[in-house]
C-alpha cells in the first residue's frame, strides 16, 4: 500500500510502474487526501482493496482531452461534483454567482462546471463510449430519481438519464463501490450489475428485477404535481436499509431506473477502517502555488465521530444521502487522530470539532433500527421524541473527556451543531454543564430555524417552547459556572408555510430577545429534501395537505428583512411588509415597535436587551 498522495498525472502514474489504472476518480473538487473528503475515502477504500486508482481532479469541461490524462482505465471511471452539489456551489438562493469557491485551489470559481456530474459524464463518453461510468457524491445521489431543480425550475429526470453514465452509487458508497469493483474485475459486465444495494441503475424491461414498488412514470410526474408528491413520499419512506424496498420509475416501455435498497450501515469497526486508512490529511502539493485549497482550514484539525442523523429536519437531505441509522467511530479511533493531529506543525492546540450531522448523537436513537430499520412513517424528535427514543450522553460525555485529556489538547470545541431538544430529553444535565464549562467559547450555534409552531410543524423541527426551555436552561447552567455565553441562533425565512404574519412574529421575537442576526439564511430549495417536494408541489408530501409557499422574490425580500429590521437599508421594505401584514402598529416610537414612521438623521441605534445592555450576535453563513 502506498503512503503518498495518488496519481493526478500520468507522470505521477508511470512513477508508480503503471501503465494504466483500474479505475479514474474524477472530481468536482481539487484533491485533499483528508477523510473529510468523499473523493479521499473512495479511493483510499479501493487502494487498501488492491486496485490501483488515479484522481483526475477538475478536468478542464471545456476540452474532451482532459479526460484522457491516464488514458481509458481498465475498470471504471468514477464521477462526483465534489463535497457539494455543483449549484449549490456555484449560486446563491437569489441564484446570483458566488465569488469564491472553498474546494478550488486559491478558492478560484470557476474550476468545475454547472451540472458537473453530467457534464464530465458527456465529457467521457465523447471519448471513451463503453467504459464503465459510475456516478455518485452528493450531487448524483440526491438527483438519482426524477427531482425539481430550482435552478431551471423544472422537474429534471433521473440523473443517469442525462449523464449517460451506467450506475449511480447513492448514500455512503463505500460497500456500493466495493461491491461494483469486486464485480467489474470478475468480468461481469456492468450492463448486469441491477442487483447491488445502495445503486440506482437502468434496465430495458423488470424482468430481473425482483419484488418491485412501480413509481408513477416520469410523464406522470410532469403531468400532476400531485403525483411528484405521492412518489417522493414514497421515496422518502423507502430510505432505510433494513425495510426499505425496491423502487422503480418508468420512462418508457422500454426505459426503467430502478433504485435498490440502500447499503447497510456500517458496523463501528468498518467506521473506524475508513478512518485508519494512510490518508496525507492535506491537499497535494501541486496547489501550493495557488494557496492551497481554503476548505481543509475548517476540518484539518476536527474528528468526525458518527454518521447519519435520526433528526429528520424538512429541509435536510441527510435522510436520503447518509439516513437515519447513526453508525460511530470508537474512541480508540477517535484518539488516535486526535493524537496524529498533534504533531502537525501548524497544530495550536485546540480541536475545532468533534462530531458529524449532528455531534450530540452517538447511538441509534432505539435498540430495533439495527435489525429492523427506522420506522416508516414516524419520526424519533419529532413532533415530540418518540417513547422508544433512547437519550444517552454518556458516551459523548467519555469521548470528549478522553480528548481533553490529551496532553497538548488545550481545548476541544463542538462547532457542527447539537440537538437542543435531544439534550433537553435527557434527564441528566452532565453533558449540558460540561459543553458550558469546557466546549465553549462565548457563543454556541444552535437552530431553532424559526419560533413560529406552524412553520416548524413542517420543518420538522421541535416546538418553540423547548428552543426556551433550552435556552433558559443553558442561560441557568452559565450562571452557575460563572461564565457569560450566548446562544447564536440560526434562523431560516421564506421557508413553506411561512407568510408574512410569521415572519413578522419572528421578528417580535428578535426584538424582545434583544438579538440582531447579522446573517440569514433564505430557504433553499435544493434536491430531495420533504421541503423542496412543498416548495414545489404546494402540498406537504406526508399529508398532501396545501402549504403556502413564498416564492416571489419582492416577498422573500421582505421576509428577510424583517429579520434584519434593525439594519437601515431594509427599512423600506420592513415597512411594506407591516402595511401588507397589516401590523402598523409596529411603526412608531414606543419600545415594541420595529421602525420608526419616518426616517431621522442619526436613528440607528445597536440592539439592546431588556436590561439596556447592548448584546451583539453573529450567525455563521450556511450553504444548504
Amino acid at each position: 500500500m502506498s503512503h503518498g498522495f495518488l496519481p493526478v498525472s500520468r507522470r505521477e502514474m508511470e512513477l508508480r510502474g503503471w501503465d494504466r489504472p483500474d479505475f479514474v476518480y474524477v472530481s468536482g473538487d481539487a484533491y485533499v487526501d483528508h477523510p473529510s473528503f468523499g473523493h479521499a475515502i473512495i479511493t483510499r477504500m479501493l487502494e487498501s482493496l488492491g486496485y490501483k486508482v488515479c484522481v483526475l481532479a477538475q478536468p478542464d469541461y471545456r476540452k474532451k482531452e482532459s479526460i484522457m490524462e491516464f488514458g481509458e482505465p481498465r475498470l471504471a471511471f468514477l464521477v462526483s461534483s465534489g463535497n457539494m452539489d455543483s449549484m449549490v456551489n456555484h449560486y446563491t438562493v437569489a441564484r446570483k454567482r458566488r465569488r469564491t469557491d472553498a474546494y478550488s485551489p486559491g478558492g478560484a470559481m470557476g474550476r468545475r462546471p454547472d451540472y458537473a456530474v453530467v457534464v464530465y459524464c458527456n465529457l467521457i463518453r465523447q471519448v471513451y463510449r463503453h467504459t464503465p461510468v459510475i456516478i455518485g457524491g452528493i450531487e448524483a445521489s440526491l438527483r438519482r430519481l426524477a427531482h425539481y431543480d430550482y435552478w431551471s425550475d423544472s422537474l429534471k429526470r433521473s440523473i443517469l438519464m442525462d449523464s449517460g453514465a451506467d450506475l449511480i452509487s447513492y448514500g455512503m458508497g463505500e460497500r456500493s463501490i466495493a461491491a461494483i469493483a469486486e464485480a467489474l474485475d470478475a468480468g461481469i459486465a456492468v450492463r448486469d450489475l441491477t442487483y447491488i444495494d445502495g445503486t440506482v441503475c437502468k434496465v430495458r424491461d423488470l424482468s430481473s428485477v425482483y419484488d418491485p414498488v412501480i413509481l408513477p412514470s416520469y410523464d406522470e410526474l410532469r403531468q400532476d404535481r400531485l403525483n411528484y408528491a405521492r412518489s417522493f413520499y414514497t421515496q422518502y419512506c423507502n430510505t432505510d436499509p433494513f425495510a426499505g424496498r425496491r423502487l422503480v420509475e418508468p420512462y418508457s416501455d422500454h426505459c426503467f431506473i430502478v433504485q435498490n435498497p440502500p447499503s447497510r450501515p456500517l458496523s463501528q469497526t468498518e467506521m473506524d477502517d475508513v478512518y485508519s486508512y494512510p490518508y496525507m490529511r492535506t491537499y497535494h502539493p501541486s496547489y501550493e502555488a495557488a494557496g492551497g485549497v481554503p476548505a481543509i482550514q475548517e476540518v484539518k484539525f476536527s474528528l468526525v465521530s458518527n454518521r447519519g442523523c435520526f433528526g429528520g429536519c424538512s429541509f435536510c437531505a441527510l435522510t436520503f444521502h447518509q439516513g437515519r441509522i447513526l453508525q460511530t467511530r470508537s474512541h480508540a479511533s477517535l484518539l488516535r487522530e486526535a493524537q496524529g493531529m498533534i504533531k502537525e506543525p501548524d497544530f495550536k492546540g485546540y480541536i475545532h470539532d468533534v462530531g458529524g450531522p449532528t455531534a450530540n448523537f452517538r447511538q441509534p436513537s432505539c435498540r430495533k433500527q439495527l435489525e429492523k430499520g427506522v420506522c416508516r412513517n414516524r419520526q424519533c424528535l419529532f413532533p415530540e421524541p418518540c417513547k422508544n427514543l433512547e437519550v444517552s450522553h454518556k458516551d459523548y460525555i467519555k469521548l470528549l473527556r478522553k480528548l481533553r485529556d490529551i496532553p497538548g489538547v488545550k481545548k476541544v470545541f463542538i462547532r457542527s451543531g447539537i440537538r437542543f431538544d435531544y439534550v433537553m430529553a435527557d434527564r441528566d444535565d452532565t453533558f449540558l454543564k460540561e459543553l458550558c464549562q469546557y466546549h465553549v467559547s462565548g457563543q454556541l450555534k444552535v437552530a431553532p430555524e424559526h419560533i413560529c409552531d406552524a412553520v416548524l410543524t413542517r420543518m420538522g423541527k421541535p416546538r418553540n417552547r423547548v428552543y426556551q426551555a433550552f435556552a433558559d436552561k443553558y442561560a441557568a447552567v452559565n450562571r452557575q459556572i460563572g461564565k457569560k455565553q450566548y446562544l447564536v441562533p440560526y434562523l431560516m425565512s421564506s421557508h413553506p408555510g411561512s407568510t408574512l404574519k410569521e415572519a413578522v412574529a419572528l421578528a417580535e421575537y428578535l426584538r424582545d430577545q434583544g438579538v440582531s442576526p447579522e446573517q440569514v439564511q433564505d430557504f433553499y430549495p435544493t434536491p430531495s429534501t420533504l421541503s423542496t417536494c412543498m416548495y414545489y408541489t404546494g402540498v406537504d408530501p406526508r399529508d398532501m395537505k396545501p402549504v403556502y409557499v413564498p416564492k416571489n422574490p419582492h416577498e422573500k425580500a421582505m421576509q428577510r428583512a424583517l429579520i434584519q429590521y434593525r439594519d437601515p437599508k431594509n427599512r423600506d421594505l420592513v415597512l411594506e411588509a407591516l402595511k401588507k401584514a397589516g401590523r402598523m402598529d409596529l411603526v412608531g416610537f414606543d419600545r415594541h415597535c420595529l421602525i420608526r414612521p419616518r426616517k431621522l438623521k442619526g436613528e440607528e441605534s445597536p440592539a439592546r436587551t431588556r436590561t439596556g445592555k447592548k448584546k451583539t450576535i453573529r450567525n455563521v453563513h450556511r450553504k444548504k
